[in-house]
């Protein structure tokens, strides 16, 4: 571990702290300002190696050294079941979009192996911890938009009540994606769906912004917008 540390350190880019930390506000980080490949190299390196004594790490100092567990566990060669134990003991010490994120679009899976991970999500959607919400609902755009998960991701949206910014701002953005890869099946869920007003009308906005949707779409979702 202190050495993955001085390795980290050694990496610490001031300016892209910086610029990287005005990115995830209301955080409190300790970040060192490792650029994402940089991350990326060590992550790779250690999954050739001793990766499991360093995800069992718990006296994590930098926000990169969280990021780094996450990688791991995504680049592992393993099924989900292999894969499982580690995202377990990993999501609670998610704290913020930026790991959140980066967590779910690295954490891979065989097509056969979907049934499985949409149970393991179930309780995280449920949850009432802010970033496990996330964390749900993030693997569920990432890897669950198609018309099989569709109506069930929209049941689950309507059931989060959660007032947390990062919370209702995963939805909206959710529903967007939804919308955009599946247009058919979430344009009925828009006109009846038991979201609140602000997630809602930030789920139209953030169709209207995709350029993967016409004019003509983009006019009919602005005409939707709830009056608040």
């Amino acid at each position: 571990m202190k050495t993955i540390r001085s390795e980290l350190e050694a990496l610490a880019d001031d300016k892209y702290k910086a610029f990287s930390s005005k990115l995830i506000p209301n955080i409190n980080l300790n970040m060192l300002g490792v650029r994402l490949p940089a991350l990326r190299q060590i992550a790779k390196r250690l999954v050739r190696k001793d990766y499991e004594s360093y995800l069992v790490e718990t006296d994590l100092l930098y926000f990169e050294e969280t990021m780094l567990q996450g990688m791991i566990i995504g680049y592992l060669n393993t099924s989900w079941q292999g894969k499982a134990k580690h995202v377990t003991r990993f999501v609670p010490k998610i704290d913020n979009w930026s790991v959140c994120d980066s967590f779910c679009t690295g954490l891979k899976f065989d097509e056969k192996e979907k049934h499985d991970v949409w149970m393991f999500l179930q309780p995280y959607l449920k949850s009432k911890e802010a970033y496990e919400i996330r964390f749900a609902v993030v693997m569920l755009l990432f890897h669950f938009v198609d018309k099989q998960y569709a109506i069930k991701a929209f049941s689950a949206f309507d059931r989060i009540k959660h007032e947390e910014y990062y919370v209702r701002m995963a939805v909206a953005w959710a529903v967007s994606i939804y919308f955009r890869d599946a247009p058919e099946v979430t344009m009925p869920y828009l006109k009846k769906n038991k979201l609140d007003d602000w997630t809602y009308n930030k789920a139209l906005q953030k169709i209207t912004e995709s350029q993967a949707v016409d004019s003509e779409t983009k006019d009919i979702i602005r005409s939707m917008k709830r009056k608040v």
